[in-house]
């Protein structure tokens, strides 16, 4: 891997906090994301930086569960002709939802006012990118994350209409499958996210997986368009 303003991800400790401070600034967050470190940002403290012991991973080489009952309202609603997916065409949208969406066990949110400005700004920079997943015209899922490398990495997903949010993740693993790619980081595994096969790797498993995927994107093995506007499943 190339140089970097952080510390070796290997270093870190139980917790997986690797630093604190910096910047959110584009090319800050373009390094960290590289070398396998995301900010987790708290209120009230400064701006932590974290690769943690454990990864949320799905292997896309593996044959990947789908739940039966979300496949059949999938085909339902596209039978029904009440389904569209889009991707980057409400990015700001999809992180405003996430950003206010009730999760078990937990009080607040991570996606404070300066990391919604931040990611905009990597969005406008094409490293960034949502999935959204449309109802009868309506936003009602949908996730967002980074793509540096050859690597996407998760970041959040949402959802107002139950198994929405699902479509958008299912929507994601296809069409990088598809395009031959390796792996999704997914940094936390929910329960829908197991579901869909996700699992916890090794911090060390996993910055090996990266090294390697970057290295095959490097080879162009594997490319994918991030277009604005509809796909079809």
């Amino acid at each position: 891997m190339r140089a970097s303003q952080f510390p070796d991800p290997r270093s870190a400790g139980e917790e997986g906090l690797i630093a604190v401070g910096a910047d959110l600034d584009v090319a800050t967050l373009i390094d960290a994301y590289r070398h396998g470190i995301f900010p987790w940002p708290q209120e009230g403290l400064p701006l932590l930086w974290f690769s943690p012991e454990e990864r949320g991973f799905i292997d896309l080489k593996k044959d990947l569960p789908v739940p039966s009952r979300f496949l059949r309202k999938l085909e339902k609603w596209q039978r029904e002709g009440r389904l569209e997916v889009r991707i980057n065409t409400a990015f700001r949208e999809v992180l405003s939802h996430c950003r206010v969406s009730k999760r078990k066990g937990q009080d607040g949110t991570w996606i404070l006012p300066e990391m919604v400005d931040a990611y905009v700004r990597l969005h406008e920079a094409g490293i960034a990118h949502s999935i959204e997943t449309y109802l009868d015209g309506k936003l009602c899922g949908g996730l967002y994350g980074v793509f540096i490398e050859g690597v996407f990495s998760g970041e959040s997903m949402f959802h107002t209409v139950a198994d929405a949010g699902k479509v958008a993740l299912f929507t994601l693993i296809k069409l990088l499958r598809e395009a031959q790619f390796d792996f999704v980081d997914v940094q936390m595994v929910t329960p829908v996210v197991a579901s869909f096969g996700g699992e916890l790797i090794s911090r060390n498993d996993y910055l090996n997986r990266l090294e390697l995927a970057q290295k095959r994107w490097e080879r162009e093995v594997c490319r994918f368009e991030w277009a604005k506007g509809p796909v079809s499943l």
